[in-house]
C-alpha cells in the first residue's frame, strides 16, 4: 500500500479546466488498477492532494435539483460566475475566490475502503483546523460538510463536501470558506438545504483576511494524522 501522497497545488484555475484535471489523474490511477488486476500486478497507485481556488462557479451534483440555483443564465454573466453540471454527488455549490477548494483524488485501497468513514475524515480535518483557530464545528445529523451552531436558529455551514469514487479512486472533495464573499451564496440555496446560513472564516474571527496558507498547512496536517499518510510536494505540475 502506498500512503504517500503528492500535493499539487493549482493556484486560481477555471473549473471546467481543473476539473479536466482531475478526470486525467483519476483516470490514470484508474487505469493503473484495472491493469494491474487484468495482468495480476502489483504496481503501486499513486495518491494527489489539489488545492486550488476557483473563479465565481456554481456546480450542481449529478443528483441536485437545478432549481437550487436561484438566478437565471443571464444573470450568471452579470455577477461574472459560470455554471456547470458534474459528476460528484450532493447538489448545488458555489466556488470562488477566497475559498480554499481541496480535491484529494487518492486510492482508497491504499488507505481504508470505506467511503463513509472516507466523507467522515475530510470533515474532521476541517473541524481540528477550525478548532486551532478556537471555533467549535460540528456535522449537522443527515447533512454533510461542516457547520458552526448546529442545533441552533443560527446554524450555519463553513464547508461543503461532494466526492465521487470509482473501484475505491477518489475526486472532487470540499470547499472551505476563508476569506470568500458571501454575497455569491444569496443565488443558491447551499447544498440544496433551504434556510440554512453560510460563513467564512475571516466572518468568524472578525478579521478582513485570514492567512489561506496558514489554513492549508492545518489542512494537510490533520488529513496526513487521520489517514495515517505522507505529503510529499511537486515543485512543477
Amino acid at each position: 500500500m502506498n500512503k504517500q501522497i503528492e500535493i499539487r497545488d493549482l493556484g486560481r484555475l477555471d473549473y471546467k479546466e481543473a476539473w479536466d484535471y482531475q478526470e486525467r489523474i483519476f483516470k490514470g490511477i484508474l487505469d493503473i488498477k484495472i491493469k494491474n488486476r487484468r495482468e495480476k500486478l502489483t504496481v503501486e497507485t499513486p495518491n494527489y492532494f489539489l488545492f486550488v481556488e476557483h473563479p465565481h462557479v456554481y456546480t450542481l451534483g449529478k443528483s441536485g435539483d437545478g432549481e437550487n440555483l436561484l438566478i437565471k443564465e443571464e444573470k450568471l454573466a452579470e455577477i461574472g460566475a459560470t455554471f456547470y453540471k458534474i459528476n460528484r454527488g450532493g447538489d448545488i455549490t458555489y466556488h470562488g475566490p477566497g475559498q480554499i477548494v481541496g480535491y484529494p483524488i487518492i486510492d482508497l485501497e491504499n488507505f481504508f475502503t470505506d467511503i463513509h468513514k472516507y466523507l467522515r475524515f475530510l470533515e474532521e480535518m476541517v473541524i481540528l483546523t477550525l478548532a486551532e483557530y478556537d471555533l467549535k464545528a460540528e456535522r449537522s445529523q443527515g447533512e454533510t460538510g461542516v457547520w458552526l451552531d448546529v442545533g441552533t436558529p443560527f446554524a450555519r455551514k463553513i464547508c461543503a463536501l461532494g466526492v465521487r469514487a470509482s473501484r475505491w479512486v477518489t475526486m472532487h472533495g470540499f470547499a472551505f470558506n476563508i476569506n470568500t464573499n458571501l454575497g455569491y451564496f444569496d443565488h443558491m440555496n447551499p447544498c440544496g438545504i433551504k434556510g440554512k446560513a453560510v460563513t467564512s472564516l475571516n466572518v468568524e474571527l472578525g478579521k478582513k483576511e485570514v492567512s489561506v496558507s496558514g489554513v492549508k498547512e492545518k489542512l494537510l496536517k490533520h488529513f496526513a494524522t487521520l489517514f495515517e499518510a505522507e505529503f510529499i510536494e511537486k515543485v512543477s505540475s
